[in-house]
């Protein structure tokens, strides 16, 4: 498959799901940075980072982005060592999810939204509950979805060859 059609892909669907009315958190996000690199290989998650920084540029840039983008650094890179089965996979985007969450909300918690201290710390983890509730959802959702074209494709792949 070509490599500029995955890659229109992935910025088609994360930024649909970034730009139509969704709770917070809730979009593709987490499972496209887990399982891009996971299916494809290492080398197309600079596709995933781009498509997230395009649809930044149109949603707005916030102080943490670094943590954010980061963050899906961390998790395609995970992907690496959680790719040999769908449980695995469900397990590693899911981690993908807690791990989005511990680094955002400490980016949030650095560049001064709360009190410097372990106990603001502690409030910027708290607040993020919520955000990560939606993440996780979300982040189940798209990886069920996934699966499935993931088997599908393969299973037409065994019969077509």
């Amino acid at each position: 498959m070509n490599r500029f059609y995955i890659g229109l892909g992935i910025f088609l669907i994360l930024a649909f799901t970034r730009f139509i009315p969704h709770p917070p958190n809730f979009t593709s996000l987490i499972a496209l940075s887990f399982y891009v690199p996971a299916i494809f290989g290492l080398r197309f998650l600079p596709l995933v980072l781009i498509s997230y920084v395009l649809t930044d540029l149109f949603i707005g840039l916030h102080n943490t982005i670094f943590f954010t983008w980061g963050s899906v650094i961390a998790i395609g890179l995970l992907s690496k060592y959680l790719n040999s089965s769908i449980i695995l996979r469900i397990f590693g985007a899911m981690g993908g999810a807690t791990l989005f969450f511990i680094i955002t909300n400490y980016g949030v918690w650095l560049n001064g939204m709360y009190d410097q201290s372990l106990k603001g710390l502690m409030e910027s983890y708290l607040m993020g509950l919520p955000f990560y509730g939606y993440n996780i959802v979300s982040t189940i959702i798209f990886s069920c979805i996934i699966e499935l074209i993931y088997y599908l494709a393969k299973l037409k792949l065994k019969y077509t060859s």
